[in-house]
């Protein structure tokens, strides 16, 4: 039993290498009226928590992505917040215009050289909880 102790607290905690943590743990209903965008794949919205606020995106019926907000290369600049592009493909940084991959948050160019920050999803058919 001794031996598992060290696996076991090693998967607690996700660190970026550049944005800072932030506790992260929210639930919404996105099949409420208030969240219509939700209602669709490839529909987005923007949420306040994280760094800079927080991206969720509806991948498929099942499947939602949530991203900080924070741009890996300029996440303390005022000015710097990540958004989707009118593509619905890509994330892209309104200061420095790296842009991310809305599928896993990979770099599609730069300055930036790491992946958006991404937090975990849970989703039951109901309600959707995003946590770090």
């Amino acid at each position: 039993m001794v031996l598992l102790l060290p696996f076991l607290s090693g998967c607690t905690y996700y660190n970026h290498p550049t944005i800072p943590n932030r506790p992260v743990d929210f639930t919404i209903y996105p099949n409420d009226v208030m969240y219509y965008r939700l209602n669709t794949y490839g529909g987005y919205e923007y949420f306040t928590g994280g760094v800079n606020g927080i991206i969720v995106y509806r991948l498929d019926e099942w499947t939602f992505l949530a991203y900080d907000r924070a741009c890996s290369y300029d996440y303390e600049e005022p000015a710097s917040w990540l958004f989707v592009a009118p593509d619905g493909l890509r994330l892209v940084d309104s200061l420095c215009g790296s842009t991310f991959n809305i599928l896993d948050g990979s770099v599609l160019s730069g300055p930036a050289k790491w992946p958006a920050r991404k937090y975990k999803t849970r989703y039951d058919g109901m309600k959707l909880r995003v946590y770090s």
